[in-house]
């Protein structure tokens, strides 16, 4: 039980830091703003998508949000890492930059499936 909980902590860190300041940098930093532009999205869908990854972040990793809301947070985010590949592969990008959402969803599900196992417990 312990390594489940110590892998739990672990994954859902590793997600919710990278959701928090890649959430923030879509904000703040032009770099972000112009890689919307490059894969072809609007952008509004940027800041959207930036309100998403911070609140989703934070239902994560806060221990009083409720189960149902985690779970919505989880299939938000695996949304988000499938839809970002496809974009980096349908607009030419280097494959390292398709790839990265997807190592990012095999953790978000190394999270999920630690939290179900905690939860079942």
């Amino acid at each position: 039980m312990k390594s489940t909980k110590i892998t739990y902590w672990a994954s859902t860190a590793i997600v919710a830091l990278m959701m928090l300041f890649s959430g923030y940098s879509y904000f703040t930093s032009p770099m972000a703003i112009d890689g919307f532009k490059h894969v072809g999205f609007p952008d509004f869908f940027r800041i959207e998508l930036g309100v998403a990854k911070l609140l989703g972040a934070l239902a994560l990793i806060l221990p009083f949000v409720p189960r149902m809301v985690k779970e919505f947070a989880y299939v938000g985010f695996t949304i988000t890492f499938v839809s970002a590949s496809i974009a980096h592969f349908s607009v030419g990008d280097p494959a390292f930059n398709g790839l990265m959402p997807l190592i990012f969803l095999l953790i978000l599900a190394l999270s999920y499936f630690s939290y179900a196992k905690l939860k079942k417990a």
